[in-house]
């Protein structure tokens, strides 16, 4: 799905190293922006990993319906609070257009697909199990962090053969109260049975990121660098 008349999102970036060998493009949450998940680097990469690239993009500015109309940053609009329904499908449509022009701009610098991993928080998370279930190009993995798979009743329809070869890495607050557990539970159950490698994890926190997990992602980053 790539659209060479895309323009492309602008986005923050980080280097590990020179030349870098891999890349990971990480997508924000509503209503932040790329600058959120850049402070983490330092915490998550770890000795003796590859080079890498951070990418994080922002999301265009749009009005969200859940939130009285407000403009802010978001991957796609938010019309309701049934979670069956509420993720806008052009709006996710759009985004995922987006991000496979990011990642075609990543094969441009030199990374293949089996050496980009997408990741995404919330919003971002699920825009990233969207676009991961349809890429016939494997990437190295996707990861999911307190997130849901939009649509999931339908998203079988979307599943590309060769998407399953995708581990994910997909963690969630047992507290969270935005996106309540059931639902993050429901969407690795989905992954699982359409053929993917969920890593699962549950954390005592709320709708945010804990040091544990994080500890987590490296372990999980570590044995797909090996691969």
């Amino acid at each position: 799905m790539n659209d060479t008349t895309t323009e492309l999102l602008e986005t923050v970036e980080q280097e590990t190293g020179a030349a870098p060998a891999w890349s990971v493009l990480w997508l924000h949450g509503l209503g932040a922006d790329g600058h959120d998940f850049a402070p983490l680097v330092p915490e998550l990469v770890r000795p003796g990993w590859p080079a890498l690239r951070f990418v994080f993009p922002h999301a265009p500015v749009r009005a969200v319906t859940i939130n009285n109309g407000v403009r802010m940053r978001a991957w796609y609009d938010i019309v309701g609070m049934d979670f069956a329904t509420r993720a806008e499908a052009d709006g996710i449509e759009a985004s995922i257009v987006q991000v496979e022009a990011l990642i075609a701009r990543e094969l441009a610098r030199g990374i293949a697909p089996e050496r980009l991993l997408l990741a995404g928080f919330s919003q971002g998370g699920a825009i990233a199990l969207s676009a991961a279930l349809r890429r016939g190009q494997p990437l190295a993995g996707v990861i999911a962090l307190s997130t849901y798979l939009p649509g999931i009743d339908q998203a079988h329809r979307h599943l590309d053969a060769a998407a399953t070869c995708q581990p994910v890495f997909m963690a969630h607050g047992i507290g969270d109260p935005v996106i309540p557990l059931i639902h993050a539970e429901r969407s690795a159950q989905a992954l699982q049975a359409m053929g993917f490698a969920v890593d699962w994890h549950r954390y005592p926190m709320a709708h945010q990121v804990c040091a544990e997990e994080i500890r987590d992602l490296g372990d999980w980053m570590s044995r797909v660098f090996a691969l």
